[in-house]
């Protein structure tokens, strides 16, 4: 019996890969036999049996064969090659819109053909459109299994896939590595067996739950891949234990004087995570902790106990966020609790002025700026702390993974605090987020009243009009938030400069605002500050009041368009209002003609629901965890064969698995980890 090749020998030491072809592969994520293995089919063609013409029915894929009786390119309506298939039980038409002078020559009259394609009706009886077709003898044998089809690539056939996947199969090494016993407990077939199963499906296969991925075979890699993800995690959780950080004494003097100068009473949940964080800081390894609360719950402050827990000890700690708006807001607050305590906070923004960005700089590096306040500026190289302690990130999701390892870096290795007013669903806390420590602000503060939600069609928009006004004579302030028009800049520049005119000369009475993302910061920080205080009653915006923008007099948020908008999304902007006493609305406009279900089911689960968890739970279903996290091109490896909402019960499995391979079987799990992710340390969530 001939020795397999290592699954992980590279495409270049493999004779008939050339260097054109390891390119194309390696655009699909193809570098070795383990690659090809892996790189499974997204559907099946059934080319087992050929059905008798007579027997086809509308939106059937299916195999033909027959003899060429007619065929002639046709000029109009538009050019096309046409040909005639006839079998004993009948004739069907083959129309090609796009076609080459050798498929001309191969469908002539009087070839035998088979065809493979989806059957629909024409106007001369059954056709198929750009069926696959290749001359065969009469008494040529039909495919023994189903056909697989790859994602592909420019310049990549089918057939050339499907040739080095059969290598792959043929050639490379597939011995089980770890125990038997976990698959048998599990009902989960051989690796090897269901490989071939997936690449090769017997013609009598169950096909329904092979292309919904709820065949054995796919059970079994889906559960592979997910331990996989978990042993990475884990590794990475428990390396961070050995690597060194400054040990953060608790704070006796800042922390207590800060509590006694609020005009408010910490809640019980904003205590306890408060207790976590700080217990984290007096370790002598990074923590690594994602503080979640919904929309309201008070993270800020949990954020400023932890910096001054840092300051204290004599070390500096830095705030990021994501928007300048945010970031400034940030500012501000901080400015106003810690100002007193004699603490000296600084800011760095993308659009300061040279002088101010300098010394602003210099005290960064100097020490003086303890606490230091920014948007992605804070990531540049010419940011230099000169004793970062802890890095607090917000709205941590928004950033790439690359982005916060900057900031990290910045400090050696500092304590991390990421925040999130995106609720994460349990599935994705266990499987992206389990390398980190989790808080959750489970309880709003005292005085939040619940915001009612109405959906309302764009057809009625002058009674939203009338509530508006309403709101803004009664002495209560309003938002009006105009879309993100992600095609055009200048577009979306334009729906908001245009309803801001609109609004001013509909309500000639009224202060109306306007602040969008192209505004200087100065500009935009003097029109938040005019509405925060009153001055304005009416603010149209673009979603950079998504997050942290807090006015607890304003009780109306008017959104148009919502139907374009995302869940978390149009739940962050609903939170803006009912923050004071006085009882608060939220108006989803929409465009009633122009629902897809999808933004149906959206704004169905936003009218329904105010638990942030529950909404993030419906988003991740609607959206996936890529598109959840915002993390297609931030570096987090993403899952390609599992799903976290089908296979959340091999996600609990993978999960208790991977911390007794850890504890009782390392060699093991090193050599799945090299299988799955090729080398661990890659594809490792940083």
């Amino acid at each position: 019996m001939a020795l397999k090749l290592p699954a992980n020998t590279k495409l270049s030491d493999i004779k008939g890969i050339t260097p054109a072809l390891q390119g194309r592969l390696a655009k699909l994520g193809i570098s070795n036999l383990q690659g090809l293995l892996l790189h499974l089919p997204l559907r099946y063609l059934d080319e087992t049996r050929i059905v008798p013409i007579r027997e086809l029915r509308t939106g059937e894929q299916a195999q033909v064969q027959g003899e060429i009786v007619h065929a002639e390119v046709q000029y109009r309506p538009r050019k096309s090659l046409i040909c005639r298939l006839k079998d004993e039980t009948g004739q069907l038409v083959l129309r090609f819109l796009h076609f080459y002078p050798s498929q001309v020559a191969s469908l002539k009259e009087g070839s035998c053909i088979r065809a493979f394609g989806e059957v629909r009706g024409g106007f001369f009886g059954w056709e198929m459109v750009h069926p696959q077709c290749r001359k065969v003898a009469e008494d040529t044998p039909v495919a023994e299994a189903l056909t697989p089809l790859y994602p592909t690539t420019a310049g990549l056939s089918q057939a050339s896939l499907q040739k080095w996947v059969a290598f792959a199969l043929q050639q490379a090494a597939m011995d089980e590595i770890l125990p038997a016993a976990i698959y048998q407990h599990l009902g989960l077939p051989a690796f090897a067996d269901s490989l071939h199963q997936l690449h090769h499906p017997a013609a009598n296969v169950d096909l329904a739950s092979l292309e919904s991925r709820d065949h054995p075979a796919w059970r079994r890699l889906a559960f592979d891949e997910l331990l996989a993800q978990q042993l990475s995690m884990r590794q990475h959780h428990e390396r961070r234990k050995h690597q060194g950080a400054p040990a953060l004494a608790p704070s006796d003097k800042l922390i207590t004087a800060l509590l006694r100068r609020l005009p408010f009473a910490l809640t019980q949940a904003q205590q306890r995570v408060a207790l976590e964080i700080g217990h984290d800081l007096q370790q002598a390894h990074p923590m690594q902790r994602l503080l979640q609360g919904d929309v309201g719950s008070g993270k800020t402050i949990v954020a400023a106990m932890a910096a001054l827990q840092a300051i204290e000890n004599g070390w500096q700690a830095a705030i990021m966020a994501p928007t300048e708006i945010l970031a400034e807001q940030h500012y501000q607050k901080m400015q106003d609790w810690l100002h007193p305590l004699g603490i000296q906070v600084a800011w760095l923004s993308g659009s300061q002025g040279k002088k101010e960005r300098r010394a602003m700089l210099e005290s960064v590096a100097n020490g003086e700026a303890q606490l230091v306040i920014g948007t992605h500026a804070l990531f540049q190289e010419h940011v230099v702390f000169q004793r970062l302690a802890l890095a607090i990130v917000d709205e941590q999701h928004r950033f790439g993974v690359q982005q916060r390892l900057s900031l990290r870096q910045k400090g050696g290795q500092p304590h991390q605090l990421m925040m999130s007013a995106t609720p994460i669903p349990r599935t994705l806390s266990m499987s992206y987020f389990a390398d980190l420590d989790v808080s959750v602000i489970d309880e709003l503060p005292p005085g939040r009243t619940p915001v009612v939600t109405r959906l309302v069609s764009d057809a009625r928009r002058e009674e939203v009009l009338e509530r508006v006004q309403q709101a803004c004579m009664e002495g209560r302030q309003a938002y009006w938030v105009c879309p993100l028009i992600e095609e055009s800049e200048a577009l979306q520049l334009q729906t908001v400069t245009e309803t801001f005119e609109n609004l001013q000369a509909t309500f000639p009475e009224l202060r109306v605002g306007l602040v969008h993302g192209r505004m200087k910061p100065a500009e935009k920080q003097a029109v938040m500050t005019a509405f925060s205080t009153g001055e304005t009653q009416l603010l149209v915006a673009t979603t950079v009041i998504e997050v942290g923008v807090d006015v607890p007099n304003a009780s109306l948020m008017v959104i148009e368009h919502a139907e374009r908008m995302g869940l978390s999304q149009l739940h962050q902007l609903r939170g803006r209002v009912g923050r004071g006493a006085a009882k608060s609305s939220c108006i989803l406009l929409y465009q009633d003609g122009r629902l897809s279900e999808t933004a149906r089911a959206r704004l169905k689960i936003i009218y329904e629901s105010s638990d942030g968890f529950a909404i993030a739970q419906a988003d991740l279903a609607l959206r996936g965890p890529g598109e959840f996290m915002g993390v297609r091109q931030s570096g987090v490896p993403m899952l390609k064969i599992a799903d976290l909402e089908r296979d959340q019960d091999l996600l609990e499995a993978a999960r208790s698995i991977a911390a007794e391979l850890l504890a009782r079987e390392p060699r093991a799990a090193e050599m799945h980890l090299a299988r799955w992710l090729g080398h661990a340390e890659e594809l490792v969530k940083v």
